[in-house]
């Protein structure tokens, strides 16, 4: 049985008129998908939830990278802190955001703890047995 780790985290937006706003978000971490990060933050219509590649966001707090739908790049925040941009483009529209390089570090050092880089794998057998179990 894994235990999910989570973490809230103050997404910095820019609203319309250029002024900084916080989107309150949560950073999760399901050891059973020891490869994916899910960022997930709440609209009055639900949830909004992505999965970004773990090692895209650990590579995301020194250099750019992503493309496509989820893109990463260390910054500085308006009050002079380290920062990484996440940029994340759906169909629907696009939102760039920033969060603290401190809160990013901090929860992905936790999910190394529990999962170092380059020992991650998925038990199948449980995978085909979940994947079982929903079919019926």
């Amino acid at each position: 049985m894994s235990s999910t780790l989570t973490q809230p985290v103050a997404l910095q937006c820019l609203d319309s008129h250029g002024r900084s706003v916080d989107l309150a978000a949560v950073l999760g971490y399901d050891p059973a998908d020891p490869w994916a990060v899910e960022v997930s933050f709440g609209q009055a219509s639900g949830t909004v939830r992505w999965l970004i590649g773990r090692d895209l966001l650990l590579h995301g707090m020194t250099d750019p990278v992503g493309e496509g739908d989820v893109q990463l790049s260390p910054s500085i925040d308006e009050y002079g802190r380290a920062a990484v941009v996440l940029e994340l483009r759906s169909p629907n529209g696009r939102l760039v955001t920033q969060l603290p390089t401190r809160e990013l570090g901090a929860f992905l050092g936790r999910t190394l703890a529990v999962v170092p880089e380059g020992t991650e794998s998925i038990d199948l057998d449980l995978m085909i047995e979940a994947l079982s179990r929903s079919e019926r």
